[in-house]
């Protein structure tokens, strides 16, 4: 995934494996989006949404569970022109 969002010259993704990860990079990186991918448990991503909303309110955060490039880029500019959670 991270390969992929890469690919677009106009976008720069940071991956993260664990939960104590992904906290700890969003307190010392700018994000305009979160995207969470497949595997994640729903307590994590619940924990995660609700860790970023609190601490940047209106960072958007999107889901994607697999797909082609195509789906993975349309979730993106969605997410980016509204929030989904």
């Amino acid at each position: 995934m991270i390969r992929l969002v890469n690919n677009n010259p106009a976008w720069n993704a940071t991956g993260c494996i664990t939960d104590e990860e992904a906290i700890s990079t969003f307190k010392t990186q700018e994000f305009a989006l979160v995207l969470l991918g497949g595997g994640i448990e729903e307590q994590s991503e619940q924990d995660l949404c609700a860790y970023f909303k609190a601490n940047k309110p209106d960072i958007k955060i999107a889901q994607h569970y697999g797909g082609g490039s195509g789906l993975l880029s349309a979730e993106i500019y969605e997410a980016l022109k509204s929030n989904q959670l």
